[in-house]
């Protein structure tokens, strides 16, 4: 009975010491193996409390404005990156308005909101090969009654005043009699006598048009608006 009963405590001991309990030894204490450890001088290190962090500053009124002029002329860069474009022309079929390596500013959303009128420049893909793109004018809307002969352009029955045509541009050999389909456009070039147009390559699909042109910006001398 006695040998029994040293078992059952020797199991109760060590179940004891596993579980991280009071030790055999010394009950009631903690166990030394979380006590603080002496340093070099012998004595017991004391657990202090860490340094604060220093407060973080709240930003100026002069980043944070910074920060949002900052952002809002990227938005204003992307947003003009997206709606317009620059442009070369080759070739003088526009002039005198436009010429030969003039730099023009391409409007591509105002077609989007707005309806085309008569006498808008405009940067269009060629029907005859929708990978080059042609500036021309707008002369007919849909469902107008075209006719150019004699050098001069009527619509509907109207002749139309073309300040931006010279006398010695106009082409008094041409001839057209049409009438402008739904959803198309007839353009002519400024300078009739040079100009590859809907006299040649017939009415423009509004689908083809990519953009108004807006103003010239080279050469300097003769930048501004494109009428």
């Amino acid at each position: 009975m006695d040998h029994g009963s040293d078992l059952g405590l020797g199991q109760d001991r060590r179940g004891a010491v596993r579980q991280g309990g009071a030790s055999p030894v010394h009950p009631g204490r903690r166990s030394s193996l979380f006590a603080p450890r002496p340093d070099s001088s012998g004595r017991r290190r004391v657990n202090r409390p860490l340094p604060a962090l220093p407060a973080r500053r709240r930003p100026s009124l002069v980043s944070l404005a910074a920060g949002v002029a900052a952002k809002g002329s990227f938005m204003l860069l992307l947003a003009w990156a997206l709606c317009f474009n620059f442009s070369e022309v080759r070739g003088g079929s526009m002039m005198p308005g436009i010429q030969d390596r003039d730099r023009i500013l391409v409007d591509h959303v105002s077609y989007i909101f707005t309806s085309v009128h008569r006498g808008d420049v405009v940067v269009m893909r060629y029907p005859m090969d929708p990978s080059v793109d042609y500036v021309k004018r707008v002369i007919g809307l849909p469902g107008d009654h075209v006719q150019v002969f004699d050098g001069h352009v009527w619509v509907n029955d109207e002749l139309l005043e073309e300040p931006y045509v010279e006398a010695a541009a106009n082409d008094p050999y041409a001839f057209v009699d049409t009438v402008v389909q739904s959803n198309c456009y007839f353009v002519l070039g400024d300078n009739r006598i040079r100009s590859s147009d809907s006299r040649e390559f017939g009415q423009v699909p509004h689908e083809y048009l990519r953009g108004k042109v807006r103003m010239r910006l080279w050469p300097p001398l003769r930048a501004g608006m494109i009428q």
